[in-house]
């Protein structure tokens, strides 16, 4: 069994017959406001590519990681409170998952969506479109950097494919943090931006208290 109870005290999971399993990595930590003004002001600003072509199925998401688990079901053990894998087979039975673009908390792990901070479709049409598909996959599935998160299906859908320019989290006390991963991610992945979408993120990073 690869991970049972995250979460739970070692004796609780024993009085509840399962095992505790190690502690997951945390999420990785946003970049500071400077870092993030910094990595904002060197965005390339383009005009937005064609769609022509894409596909999520090119990204090749949710693929299996080194620990024999998709990337889904490592998030959602690494995001989650008193995760459980009763089966032993990575998909979680049961935990409580904090969505922070609406700040929800979701208990039914049906209803915990895994969201890509830069959509795949905004990837797309600022870079993505010209990459290998190796490089697709490695951005589909990337667990390094702060692209992937806990979302409720509700946010999720609303958020759909659109970049800060034109959504923006119900939670205004996440904006801070949402600008400062949206903007590092289009750095590491050295995507482009646009004048709207960087006033957008500008306008946000201006609600960082540090």
């Amino acid at each position: 069994m690869r991970r049972a109870v995250i979460g739970l005290s070692a004796a609780s999971a024993t009085l509840i017959g399962l095992a505790a399993a190690p502690a997951l990595a945390e999420p990785p930590a946003p970049p500071s406001t400077a870092t993030a003004r910094a990595e904002l002001a060197a965005l390339t600003v383009a005009p937005p590519h064609s769609m022509d072509g894409y596909a999520r199925d090119k990204f090749d998401i949710w693929a299996k990681q080194p620990d024999g688990c998709t990337t889904r079901q490592d998030v959602l053990a690494r995001d989650g409170k008193n995760v459980v894998d009763e089966s032993g087979n990575c998909q979680p039975s049961s935990g409580s998952w904090y969505s922070a673009y609406d700040d929800t908390t979701v208990t039914d792990v049906a209803q915990a969506t895994i969201d890509h901070m830069v959509p795949l479709a905004e990837a797309w049409r600022s870079g993505a479109d010209t990459w290998s598909a190796d490089q697709r996959k490695a951005f589909g599935n990337d667990l390094k950097d702060p692209q992937l998160l806990i979302a409720s299906e509700s946010s999720n859908s609303s958020k759909s494919d659109s970049g800060p320019a034109d959504w923006k989290p119900t939670n205004h006390a996440f904006w801070c943090t949402y600008a400062k991963d949206y903007t590092h991610i289009k750095s590491v992945w050295k995507l482009t931006t646009t004048d709207k979408e960087k006033t957008a993120l500008s306008s946000m990073l201006d609600s960082c208290t540090n």
